[in-house]
């Protein structure tokens, strides 16, 4: 299942990540696990915030994926199914109408 990861980074904790270069690190280790077909950084409600789309294979998955972040950047992490506009147009045309 294609799934949009959002993490939003504590400040304090990616402030200390970046002045001992682990944050770098992260991030390419993240999206070498992931491959996302997408990845996007910036920031959201003032704090640095990824955004990675990727397929999901299984949801077992989840632990590995967010935990990095949890554990180095204190990071709030969310999951969100999305579709491309393929995806979009398949579920549109098993509606029969």
């Amino acid at each position: 299942m294609r799934v949009m990861l959002r993490a939003r980074l504590d400040t304090e904790k990616s402030n200390e990540a970046i002045r001992n270069g682990t944050l770098g690190k992260l991030m390419q280790a993240s999206m070498e696990q992931v491959k996302p077909e997408a990845a996007y950084f910036t920031a959201d409600e003032g704090h640095r915030t990824c955004f990675m789309v990727f397929d999901m294979q299984d949801s077992s998955q989840m632990p590995a994926i967010a935990e990095p972040f949890f554990l180095e950047l204190g990071a709030d992490v969310t999951y969100t199914p999305v579709m491309n506009p393929e995806d979009m147009q398949k579920g549109l045309a098993a509606l029969g109408r």
